[in-house]
């Protein structure tokens, strides 16, 4: 698979403060990767060095395989770092036709960006009529007229009521869809459980993990159950080795895995033990718990 961009140790200090301490990532092409880490822990730090904005105290860092100097890699990248900042006495059409002089990047492809964003039918409206969510989506088109082989985001969906958020998380499932690379930094758990296929995790600087999402700890999920005997159930997953953790709250069980185990052959086994489950739900552990347990170790 092609690697986008490879970060290599990469460390940044401000005085006393290190704000990245000995960072190491790849990025592939075809995903979607989640930068996740609460606020200080060097997130928009680590996009500002590869975006060349931001100097790099050591390390380094190599776009596309190191084929080709930094300068010339970022013709190949969108990425929208701030707010959304355009004219606001222009359309839309107006600002972004600005924006392919910048880039010196041709204006064919203005209508079929704002298509992508949902702003088509807004097309000729001044930007200073649009509410925040349409200003992050323009900014988001913007960034995609390139045609960037990687789009990067920090903290998209910051400061939108929960339509605005949906907006944009769907406009990025279908960009990554049609095969551009995403890197987004965010600080929100469910955002990157919902568009993310990996995550890098940092906390203060440092690289908890880095790697697919649903094989963040390696989890093989928990089972929740229930049964006219719940006192025999849970003494019999006891003594299972399959089994880990056993919690007993109210009327139902909830069972962790310490190796796969489907929901049919636990069905199985109950019912060969003499055991009839009236509840049975496979589940696997949220990307909540999975960092939880992470940032505690």
């Amino acid at each position: 698979m092609e690697t986008i961009l490879t970060v290599n140790h990469l460390s940044k200090n401000y005085g006393r403060v290190q704000a990245v301490k000995d960072l190491s990532f790849t990025i592939e092409k075809g995903n979607v990767y989640g930068i996740l880490g609460p606020n200080g822990s060097g997130k928009s730090t680590t996009l500002g060095i590869i975006l060349n904005v931001v100097n790099r105290s050591s390390g380094d860092f190599s776009w596309f395989d190191g084929t080709v100097s930094t300068h010339e890699a970022l013709k190949k990248v969108g990425a929208i770092i701030e707010r959304p900042n355009f004219y606001p006495y222009m359309t839309a059409v107006q600002n972004l036709s600005l924006v392919c002089k910048i880039k010196d990047v041709p204006a064919d492809k203005i209508l079929e960006k704002l298509e992508i964003v949902g702003l088509l039918d807004r097309k000729d409206s001044k930007f200073k009529t649009y509410s925040l969510g349409m200003k992050q989506r323009l900014a988001i088109a913007s960034a995609l007229l390139n045609d960037p082989e990687i789009l990067i985001l920090d903290e998209p969906t910051n400061g939108l009521d929960p339509q605005g958020i949906h907006q944009i998380r769907e406009i990025i499932k279908k960009i990554a869809q049609q095969g551009t690379t995403i890197l987004l930094a965010s600080h929100l758990l469910d955002e990157v459980e919902k568009v993310c296929s990996h995550v890098v995790i940092l906390q203060k600087g440092e690289k908890l993990y880095s790697g697919p999402v649903d094989e963040m700890l390696a989890s093989h999920g928990f089972f929740e159950l229930r049964c006219d005997d719940m006192e025999k159930l849970k003494n019999l997953l006891e003594e299972d080795k399959r089994f880990g953790k056993i919690i007993l709250e109210t009327d139902t069980m909830t069972a962790y895995l310490e190796e796969e185990m489907s929901a049919v052959d636990l069905n199985q086994w109950a019912f060969n033990q003499g055991l009839v489950l009236s509840h049975l739900v496979k589940r696997k552990e949220s990307l909540e718990e999975q960092f939880l347990t992470l940032t505690k170790k």
